[in-house]
């Protein structure tokens, strides 16, 4: 007889949960981060999700911000260079959240250079 996985606080298995960790970003991170107090598969990929898309929202920002003066004060090449490096940077991110969700799902603690320590550490 085969043996079941043990399921999460969520009633989730943990593989599911921790790719729903990714799938919105940092928002369902924080959603599973409360939701799971035991698990530390699903804390981990929780925790990994809302720094790392916790970090792209706040550059995002940042580099729209800055973007959005530059069409007023400055010239249309600053403008133009901010916006390719906001597409490159959603380029990259989504990238990362694909890869994050597929290694989530295969049961991998798939651990990034400075945010997976962090969740590693914490979860």
């Amino acid at each position: 007889m085969a043996r079941k996985k043990a399921k999460t606080e969520t009633g989730l298995e943990p593989n599911v949960a921790g790719l729903l960790c990714y799938v919105a970003g940092w928002v369902t991170g924080v959603v599973f981060l409360f939701m799971e107090k035991k698990d530390k598969f699903v804390r981990f990929h929780a925790i990994q999700s809302i720094i790392v898309f916790g970090a792209f929202t706040v550059v995002w920002i940042v580099l729209g911000i800055i973007n959005g003066g530059s069409i007023y004060f400055s010239t249309h090449a600053l403008w133009v260079l901010f916006s390719v490096i906001i597409w490159l940077l959603a380029a990259f991110a989504f990238i990362l959240w694909i890869i994050l969700m597929l290694k989530a799902y295969k049961g991998e603690k798939y651990k990034l250079p400075i945010a997976g320590d962090i969740a590693a550490k914490n979860a």
